[in-house]
């Protein structure tokens, strides 16, 4: 067996031979390959006398009877990851369900035209209405015309009222997948998070139809060169979930995540990854840097997901703790590296004394 890293949060250069994927096989070229180093600088700081609402409002679109566990998990992923407010909006018949399970969240009631049946205008009324810095969209909605609907009227930037990034997965996605040419016009920042088999979908089904894209799942220079043409032509980062994750932005920039984990393959963990980058967006990151950051954290977390389970019989709600503990990990890694120190991760040069105790004799600054 490889030399692994520290416990929980190793790294491997290659994949084991039990993953079923070639030991030997190399990164593609064209992509910077994400590190702790890399991505442990796109970490938002956080002021020492910041509130709740210096770190942003996510608005949570998420969620039905059949798949309430992953307006959930996106809620309790959005608070690991960092913001200050997250608020679920649901139709107005499973708000009591909803409010009785999501405790740091609050709810919003999204009006029905049917039970259970978002009605689109009246809704996109009270979302435009609501103060928000960033939207997560898919998880768990249920399929349907007017879920379509919806997703349609988010995509425009909508006047001087709003022009909040977007994290795209799950049902809007499929929703999309309906639409021709949604990528036109003046449109929101976005995220997409497809994995393999709704990636092809969007290809398809939206009138972008290319070339074969070819093998999307083992195939990381396919991969690449996919989610890089999509991108380019959707004018959204994409993140081409799967070993070795893809982020693709618009301009031809693109990274690839190191992480190869079977542990994460299994329901819910893509809700948790939509919670986080969602979770980053509003915090102020672009949606490039934001996508990188919550993809490596996503890895991280699953890693120590792996240590402690195996490759088998993680949770997707095992996940959200470890969310906290790795953005620690990456912000005590790199105050060592530039010597300075943060004070609840806010940047303070090295050596400042101020708001901090004298150190008893004999005991060094760092242990205090």
């Amino acid at each position: 067996m490889p030399e692994r890293g520290p416990v929980g949060f190793g790294r491997r250069d290659a994949p084991r031979e039990a993953d079923g994927i070639d030991a030997g096989s190399a990164f593609p070229t064209g992509a910077t390959k994400l590190d702790d180093d890399i991505v442990g600088a796109l970490v938002p700081e956080r002021p020492a006398r910041g509130h709740k609402g210096s770190f942003g409002k996510l608005l949570v679109i998420a969620g039905s009877l059949d798949y309430a566990g992953a307006a959930l998990l996106v809620c309790r992923a959005a608070g690991r990851s960092g913001v200050g407010l997250v608020t679920l909006a649901i139709p107005e018949s499973l708000q009591p369900l909803f409010a009785a399970k999501v405790v740091e969240a609050t709810t919003m009631a999204l009006p029905e035209d049917d039970v259970e049946e978002i009605d689109p205008e009246p809704a996109m009324a009270r979302i435009l209405d609501h103060e928000h810095d960033a939207i997560v969209v898919g998880p768990g909605l249920r399929p349907g015309l007017a879920t379509t609907e919806l997703v349609r009227s988010l995509l425009p930037i909508a006047g001087e009222t709003d022009a909040a990034p977007l994290v795209l997965d799950a049902e809007a996605l499929r929703s999309m997948a309906t639409m021709d040419g949604w990528w036109t016009g003046e449109r929101r920042p976005a995220v997409l998070t497809p994995h393999a088999g709704e990636f092809a979908r969007l290809r398809a089904g939206s009138s972008d139809q290319p070339a074969d894209d070819g093998d999307l799942e083992g195939d990381d220079t396919a991969r690449l060169a996919a989610a890089l043409d999509a991108a380019a032509t959707w004018g959204s980062v994409v993140v081409l979930k799967g070993a070795r994750t893809i982020i693709a932005a618009p301009d031809g920039s693109a990274a690839i995540s190191p992480f190869e984990n079977p542990a994460l393959a299994t329901g819910g963990t893509g809700d948790v990854l939509a919670g986080t980058i969602g979770a980053l967006l509003a915090q102020g990151l672009d949606p490039f840097a934001a996508a990188r950051l919550g993809v490596y954290l996503h890895g991280m977390s699953g890693e120590a997901g792996r240590e402690r389970f195996g490759d088998a019989g993680l949770l997707a709600s095992d996940l959200p703790d470890g969310l906290a503990q790795a953005r620690r990990r990456l912000v005590a890694a790199t105050e060592r590296r530039t010597a300075t120190k943060r004070l609840g991760f806010a940047a303070r040069e090295s050596g400042s004394e101020a708001g901090r105790p004298a150190s008893p004799a004999g005991i060094p600054g760092d242990l205090r």
